[in-house]
């Protein structure tokens, strides 16, 4: 029996176009005698929905989409489509009003509705706000084979190979009793770096450890700041991989099941990254084309400083969009220097994107002598300092309002932990590409993507990072080393570890208690940011949720 599994790019919400995509490969993958189509997670509403899902306009919008493509798919072909269901006992019962489920669809009708089992509530996962859990294992009889049913977060509570569970069920478990010959899952998964390395020894291990051939199907594309990489993957009973799915982009495999083997015939297996860095510049590239694209945008702009971010940032905009789509705006001060200016330019021109030059000299004199009155007999500070980013802020957004470019906000996660930017000036903007990039990473990119030719100068690379706010400032006036600071933060904002523990392992006391107080004050302005493309598993977006009143 031939399977078909389609790695689709919902936009949320486009019912009728996601639809059609699925209608669209349906007919392609019948022509070549194609039994099953395996689609991703809710691929008829996109992931996540958010609270989309609390308009019952759109939940029956819905399944009235669902009942039309069942008319409209080839009669031949079965497909497994990822929709929102109402739950009828959700009154009686007191349980939420909705299922995350997948429809059967087969000859013109829907066959059969299953619900996901195990609803996550972690990181950027908040399904029990809206979902019911299913309460049965589901499986179907399709050809004479019985093939098992689960929805991404069904798949990953494995005592074994976890070493705990995080739910009492294990819906793969069950399904093994029921005596299966296949198993499938369908997912939303976002990426998160290394990412596709767990999930293929969590398949690895479910397929030796229940004697079953697991096929994957997983989203690709970006929705606001979640990235999916596809990477649909196929595992045979022993464990072999047989096919894996393009990184970070569309795709569809077609792999056979041997009825009489009961088992996956070896596909095609698309090659994974062969670094991070590489990695990571796949994602947010398409992290930056889809936002881009799905909000409608059909240009972006961003301020370009000659620093090393807002060259990186330019970079993954114009290898998204196209450089002609992208504009460089450089605003120099009587304090940036003259490299800056030149690497900009320099930069811009290696890449081909456009730029303009407004120099903000005067409009600094303006705001001095606005606010002379007010702060005379007050030392130069912060407050004037700031000023010069805010003048930038404010003509970035002028050129995004006037001609309705997408303003990209280029600052760091190492930045943003620490408060290293500066609220309604550089982090002004619709997307905060690099937010969730520690600063060393930054670095280590650029030099991955001049491997074959220079494209980010080797003077914005290793000229000490400054914000130039003020004569001969550098970022080290005001913090450790980034090799210092980042190794710290990655300890406390992603493993949670506490002072005492940091201190232990050799750190210096008043530099761990400067960052840790640094990180909490600046909360407020985190809380303002733009969305950042997330690529860890620890980033500050959806998934983060400190308080910013607090001791």
């Amino acid at each position: 029996m031939k399977i078909a599994l389609a790695q689709l790019n919902p936009t949320i919400g486009d019912l009728q176009n996601n639809a059609q995509s699925i209608l669209e490969i349906a007919q392609q993958v019948a022509s070549q005698g194609v039994k099953l189509l395996l689609t991703p997670e809710l691929s008829l509403c996109g992931y996540p929905p958010r609270d989309l899902l609390l308009n019952t306009h759109f939940i029956a919008d819905m399944e009235q989409t669902l009942n039309q493509l069942a008319i409209d798919l080839p009669s031949d072909l079965s497909v497994l489509i990822g929709l929102a269901t109402p739950n009828l006992n959700s009154t009686i019962t007191g349980s939420k009003p909705l299922f995350n489920s997948i429809a059967l669809v087969t000859a013109g009708k829907v066959q059969n509705i299953f619900h996901k089992r195990l609803l996550p509530t972690y990181d950027v996962f908040d399904e029990n706000r809206y979902f019911a859990a299913g309460s049965e294992a589901n499986w179907f009889i399709l050809d004479g084979i019985k093939i098992g049913l689960t929805v991404c977060e069904d798949l990953w509570n494995d005592r074994d190979f976890w070493g705990k569970r995080s739910y009492l069920v294990n819906p793969i478990e069950e399904l093994a009793k029921q005596n299966i010959a296949l198993s499938i899952n369908l997912s939303a998964s976002p990426y998160s770096v290394g990412k596709q390395q767990v999930r293929e020894a969590m398949l690895k291990h479910t397929a030796i450890k229940y004697d079953r051939a697991v096929l994957y199907v997983n989203q690709v594309g970006a929705n606001d700041d979640l990235i999916f990489d596809g990477c649909s993957l196929g595992f045979d009973r022993s464990g072999e991989l047989v096919c894996r799915g393009k990184s970070f982009d569309r795709d569809l495999i077609i792999i056979e099941f041997d009825e009489t083997k009961q088992d996956l015939n070896l596909d095609k297996i698309q090659p994974l990254n062969d670094s991070t860095d590489a990695e990571i510049w796949q994602a947010l590239v398409l992290g930056v084309r889809d936002y881009v694209q799905k909000c409608g945008f059909q240009k972006v702009i961003l301020g370009l400083s000659g620093g090393i971010d807002s060259a990186l940032v330019a970079a993954i905009a114009a290898a998204a969009i196209g450089a002609d789509k992208v504009w460089g705006v450089l605003m120099p001060s009587p304090y940036s220097s003259e490299h800056s200016v030149t690497d900009a330019i320099d930069l811009a021109a290696n890449l081909g994107i456009h730029t303009e030059t407004i120099p903000i000299g005067e409009l600094m004199q303006g705001f001095d002598r606005t606010l002379d009155s007010l702060f005379t007999g007050t030392e130069f500070g912060l407050a004037e300092e700031n000023i010069q980013s805010r003048i930038r802020g404010n003509l970035l957004m002028a050129i995004s309002n006037k001609f309705g470019h997408l303003l990209l906000s280029t600052g760091n996660k190492s930045e943003m932990a620490v408060g290293y930017c500066t609220l309604y000036g550089d982090m002004n903007g619709g997307l905060a590409v690099i937010a969730d990039v520690p600063k060393m990473r930054v670095f280590s990119i650029c030099n991955w993507l001049n491997r074959e030719r220079e494209i980010i100068s080797q003077n914005i690379i290793t000229k000490p990072p400054s914000a130039e706010l003020k004569p001969g400032q550098v970022d080290q006036d005001s913090l450790p080393p980034y090799e210092v600071l980042d190794a710290i933060l990655e300890a406390i904002v992603c493993n949670h570890q506490s002072a005492e523990q940091l201190i232990d392992r050799g750190y210096e006391p008043q530099v761990v208690e400067k960052i840790i107080k640094l990180i909490k004050r600046a909360e407020f302005k985190r809380r303002q940011a733009p969305p950042g493309l997330k690529i860890t598993d620890r980033a500050f977006g959806t998934g983060w949720r400190m308080p910013i009143a607090s001791k």
